[in-house]
Order: C-alpha cells, then structure tokens, then sequence
C-alpha cells in the first residue's frame, strides 16, 4: 500500500465502493448528509433511484447537509420531523434491543429507530447506512492525538469488537440493514491504507477519512466532503434530551434516587438523563448485576463482562 501511488487508492477506493453498494443495493437510505452516507449514495446513482431518510429534531443540522445531496442526485427525500415526545416513545424499543442505559448509546439509536420505522411505513423492506466509515478510515478526533503507532493498535481494537445498532434495530422491525462499508472486499482493502491517508492536513486544518474524502472529491459537493464529523445525536438533534431530562427531573428526586439505585442495584448513575434510561432499563432487565458473561465487574453498574474488556456497553463505563 505504501508503495501505491496516491490517485491509484482513490481510484480504486471509489470502484470498491461502487461494487460494494451494488453487492448491497437498497432502495433507501438513512441520509445524515454527512461524508459516509453520501458517499453511499453518491456510489448508487447508477443503480438506483434512492428514497433518503432524514431524521430531524428541532431543525437539525442533518437536514440541510442531506438537502444538498438529493439536490445532487435526484433523491426522493422523507424528513421525519420529531419533538421530545416522538424521541421519548422511542427510547424504550432502544433499551431493549440494544439492552443499554448509556445515554449517548440511547440518544444516537433513537435517532437510527426513528428512521428505521419511517422506513418500514413507506414499505421498504431494507436500507442501506454509512455504519462503519468511521471505525475504518479512523473518523473520531479524538484520533488526532494519537501517534501512528497507536492509532494502528486502537484500529485494530476496533475492528475487531464493532458492532452498529442499525442491524438489531432493524432486524426487530422486521427490516434488513445493508452496511455497504462493511463489504468483505471493501472493508478488507480499507483496513490496510496508510494511517497517514487516513488523517492528514488539507486547507489548514486537519481532517479525519483524508483519503475517503479525496476518493470522492469530484462527486460529492464541497460542503459534504469538508463537512466536519458530526455524532449522529448532533447531527440529528437529540443532545437537547440532556437539557430536557435535566429540566424534566427535580433535582432532589435525582440525588434521592441515586443514592438508592447505588445502594440497591450496585449502578452509578451519572446524570439525569441516564437516570431516565436506568429506569426503562430496569423495568424490562432488571438490576444489570444479575446479566452479563465474565468475572469482571463494571464499576459503573455492576454488569458481568469478560476480563478483556475495556467499555462497558451497558452504561456505557470507560474504561471499566
């Protein structure tokens, strides 16, 4: 890889991702607007007239983004416009498939459900999504500290423990998630780009999936290529349940009951909005010390996990 010339990765990078999204054809997408579902799409024009599924809280900053991209190609676009109410409904479908209080586990998968059951309304029965982008081209800025060495051995340690909600979300409505990122061909020629494609500086600042974002240059616009990382739950709107769990829960019922959730049930309980969640999660599973495979113990709420692990996808402990 080292050896290969620059325009020859990006080259085959977007023929890779043309044949990947061919193996994994959907007729709809969920549409963030951000560089991975476009990208997506930007690969299936040839093979499909694409439905885009954009969720949105508040007028997110997701619907603008995916607005440019329907504009592009021609999409058929669906916003599913929520308030707090429509993400609340939501919440407990989320608990128990994902079988996690963690709030920004929560806060992100309601946003993929709600899209999820907007596809099923309009009778598709699969979708593809941009899960995994990140994980391969390292897109978390959290990875510009590292050094190449260590970014070589978190990759790894993601790839081999990544899993997306969008595919037991889906599955429990009765839908097929298709990950074109994932495609065994794909996803293998990825892992192996240079780290120095993957982060690199470009125009003054430096961005994450450096060689994606050339891969694609000429077919996406320039506002989607040099879009920012946006966690779905900014992208789509659903950080305001922070604000409205803390409005929402008085202050001396939270300090009451954390105390006792800590006491009864042996679970830390962070904040207001986890409290929320803790409480779903408690009436479909039970205390979570009672779960789990393993002899280590989650410091944060007392989940069996194996001596390996180093995150706690119950609340969302890290490290554990």
């Amino acid at each position: 890889m080292a050896n290969q010339h620059l325009s020859d990765v990006m080259q085959l990078l977007n023929t890779l991702m043309k044949n990947a999204v061919q193996r994994n054809l959907a007729d709809c997408i969920l549409l963030s607007g951000g560089l991975d579902t476009s990208v997506i799409t930007a690969a299936a024009t040839n093979h499909s007239k694409l439905t885009g599924i954009t969720v949105s809280l508040s007028e997110a900053p997701d619907v603008r983004f995916a607005s440019l991209i329907v504009e592009k190609f021609g999409l058929r676009h669906k916003i599913i416009r929520v308030n707090t109410d429509g993400v609340e409904q939501a919440i407990p479908a989320v608990v128990r498939v994902m079988q996690s209080f963690d709030p920004m586990e929560v806060r992100n998968d309601a946003t993929i459900l709600i899209g999820l059951r907007a596809v099923k309304a309009c009778g598709f029965e699969s979708v593809m999504t941009g899960d995994a982008g990140d994980e391969l081209f390292a897109g978390y800025s959290f990875f510009f500290k590292m050094t190449a060495d260590q970014l070589r051995e978190r990759l790894k340690e993601i790839w081999s423990t990544m899993r997306f909600a969008s595919v037991p979300l889906a599955e429990s409505l009765g839908l097929q998630a298709k990950l074109p990122f994932l495609d065994d061909e794909f996803k293998n020629y990825a892992m192996g780009i240079d780290i120095e494609l993957k982060i690199r500086e470009e125009r003054g600042r430096t961005y994450d999936k450096w060689i994606l974002r050339k891969a694609f240059e000429g077919m996406l616009p320039e506002e989607i290529i040099w879009r920012v990382k946006m966690p779905i739950e900014q992208g789509s709107g659903t950080t305001m349940l922070q604000n409205y769990y803390a409005k929402k829960i008085d202050d001396s019922h939270f300090d009451e009951e954390k105390r006792t959730i800590k006491r009864r049930d042996g679970v830390v309980i962070r904040d207001k909005e986890q409290l929320a969640y803790y409480q779903v999660y408690k009436k479909i599973f039970g205390p979570p010390a009672t779960r789990g495979v393993g002899t280590k113990l989650c410091k944060g709420c007392s989940t069996h996990l194996p001596d390996e692990a180093n995150y706690c996808r119950t609340c969302g402990e890290y490290p554990v």
